[in-house]
């Protein structure tokens, strides 16, 4: 999953220490077959960080990861410096909900290319894909290319199975790790309003809202994405740590 984050690896990494986890059951991690829930997979993150004894960390985190990140803070946060929680939610409210929906139904049934062409539409936004269908066509054949697995199709539901049951709307008020939200004007997969929940949940959270971006703000606009984060992490670092 780490290739989803496009340029910005390289740009984190002049100044950072990067680390870019695959979750359980996709990239190169063994296919498990259980354990699919954003709790457990916050505990598999947690287990790395003490594992390599680099906590606590400035956790990114892009749509699921994002869900991942908030029970990192919540039930690890010794091991957490900051969140940056990129396009998620706290939990799914009824537009989401339907749209994931169709996409399980999708997932079950279609093959990997014709999902990938569908979930371009929820991924990118409308100007993005306008300007740069190229950049859109190279996403889906980069990622229809990877390897496949056998349980790839039943991890995948599973997956989304935890994604639509991830809720921790009760707890936000229990995260006191500095957080900023981000989230594009036009992003249809994980809508504005499910960053408004975070940013007001959270206390003292910060909320930046990209202009005509889509879900994946951090490759439609990657030179903003990064400033913005570096600012944000540079602001409790101080300009020279890493």
């Amino acid at each position: 999953m780490g290739a989803s984050w496009g340029t910005q690896v390289a740009r984190f990494a002049e100044k950072y220490h990067v680390i870019l986890p695959d979750q359980r059951g996709t990239g190169r991690t063994t296919r498990a077959l259980d354990g699919y829930t954003t709790q457990q997979l916050a505990a598999d993150m947690a287990a790395l960080v003490e594992a390599l004894g680099v906590g606590p960390v400035h956790i990114v985190g892009a749509s699921t990861g994002g869900a991942i990140a908030q029970y990192m803070a919540l039930e690890h946060p010794s091991l957490v410096r900051s969140l940056t929680l990129s396009s998620t939610f706290a939990r799914f409210d009824a537009f989401t909900r339907r749209e994931f929906e169709v996409r399980r139904r999708l997932a079950a049934e279609w093959d990997r290319r014709d999902l990938l062409t569908a979930y371009s539409l929820f991924l990118f936004g409308p100007q993005y894909t306008r300007e740069h269908p190229e950049a859109v066509v190279e996403w889906i054949d980069h990622a229809a290319a990877l390897p496949a697995h056998p349980d790839d199709r039943r991890i995948g539901l599973a997956r989304i199975d935890m994604i639509a049951a991830h809720d921790t709307s009760a707890r936000l008020g229990e995260i006191t790790r500095p957080t900023l939200v981000l989230c594009g004007e036009h992003n249809f997969c994980t809508p504005l309003p499910l960053s408004r929940e975070l940013a007001h949940g959270i206390p003292n959270a910060g909320l930046t809202v990209f202009e005509n971006a889509g879900e994946l703000i951090e490759l439609e606009q990657p030179a903003r994405f990064f400033a913005e984060v570096n600012a944000f992490v540079e602001g409790l670092n101080g300009p020279d740590q890493g």
